[in-house]
C-alpha cells in the first residue's frame, strides 16, 4: 500500500505569514499522495470580534450561530484556503482548495442540541467521507486542501472541527492507503508544562491521556485533538503525531499510540 500523509495545520501558524510560508514549503516537498486540512480559528475569532459577533467556546470547540457561520465560511473557505493554495502552487504542489461541500467529499450531520447546543456545527465520520472522489483526485496528482467547512446535504453549511475532519479523512482512506496523520501547530508537541517548550511528552496512550486530563495538564483545544488522534488509530490509521509545524519532516513531537 502507498503511504498517504494527512496533515492538519492550525494554531497560530495560520496567523503568521512567515511561519505559514515556511510550513507550506516543507509540506510541498513531502512526497505524494498527501492531503492538507487547515484551521484558522484565531483569524475567525478576530473577525468576529471586529464585527461585534460574540465568541463562544465550549471545551475547545466553537459554538456557531448563523452570523458566526457566515464569517467562519468567509475566513476559512475564502481567504485562508485560497492563500494556502496559491502558496502551494508557487512551491510546485498542485493543490486544489476544497470545502466538505465540494464533490460531496465531506458531508456532515448537524450536532444535536443536547447536552450543549453548538448551533451550526457538523459532526463527520470516516463512513461519510467520499473516499472514491478523494482517491481519484490523488491518483491524478492533485493535493486536496480542505478548510473545516462541511455541508448537511440539505443545502446548508456547517462548521466542523478541523482536527475531527483530518482524523475522519485519514481513517476513511486507510482502507486504500497506509495513512499517516500529523497534527501541526505552534507547540513542540503535547506539553507536560504548557509554559515549557522542552516539556514534550514523547508518547501518549489512552490511559495516560485519561491521567493527564484528570490532572488538568491538558485542556481546551488539546482535548479534541487527542480524542481525534485516538479515534483515527482505532479506525485503522497507521501513525498519528502531534508536533510543531517546523518539525514536519522530523520525528520530533508527540506520538499517539493505542
Amino acid at each position: 500500500m502507498n503511504t498517504l500523509t494527512v496533515v492538519k495545520i492550525g494554531g497560530n501558524i495560520i496567523d503568521h505569514p512567515a511561519a505559514l510560508h515556511a510550513f507550506l514549503q516543507d509540506f510541498a516537498s513531502l512526497g505524494s499522495p498527501k492531503i492538507l486540512v487547515h484551521g484558522g480559528g484565531a483569524l475567525a475569532t478576530g473577525m468576529l470580534e471586529k464585527t461585534g459577533v460574540p465568541v463562544r467556546m465550549h471545551e475547545g470547540r466553537r459554538i456557531t450561530d448563523e452570523e458566526t457561520l457566515k464569517i467562519c465560511t468567509m475566513v476559512y473557505a475564502g481567504w485562508i484556503n485560497k492563500t494556502i493554495v496559491a502558496q502551494l502552487q508557487h512551491a510546485g504542489c498542485h493543490a486544489l482548495g476544497l470545502s466538505g461541500a465540494d464533490a460531496n467529499t465531506v458531508p456532515a450531520v448537524k450536532r444535536p442540541p443536547a447536552p450543549v447546543d453548538f448551533g451550526f456545527v457538523g459532526d463527520v465520520s470516516a463512513a461519510q467521507i467520499n473516499a472514491p472522489a478523494l482517491s481519484l483526485l490523488l491518483a491524478h496528482g492533485l493535493c486536496p486542501v480542505f478548510c473545516a467547512i462541511t455541508h448537511d446535504g440539505q443545502g446548508g453549511l456547517l462548521n466542523t472541527n478541523a482536527d475531527t475532519m483530518a482524523s475522519a479523512i485519514a481513517a476513511a482512506l486507510s482502507k486504500t492507503y497506509r495513512t499517516k496523520l500529523l497534527f501541526c501547530f505552534e507547540k513542540a508537541g503535547v506539553l507536560a508544562n504548557p509554559d515549557d517548550e522542552d516539556a514534550v511528552i514523547p508518547e501518549i496512550t489512552p490511559s495516560y491521556f485519561a491521567q493527564l486530563k484528570e490532572q488538568k495538564i491538558i485542556s481546551k483545544g488539546m482535548l479534541p485533538k487527542l480524542e481525534n488522534a485516538f479515534a483515527a488509530l482505532h479506525a485503522g490509521v497507521a501513525e498519528v503525531h502531534i508536533k510543531h509545524a517546523g518539525n514536519l519532516r522530523s520525528e520530533k513531537g508527540t506520538k499517539v499510540k493505542i
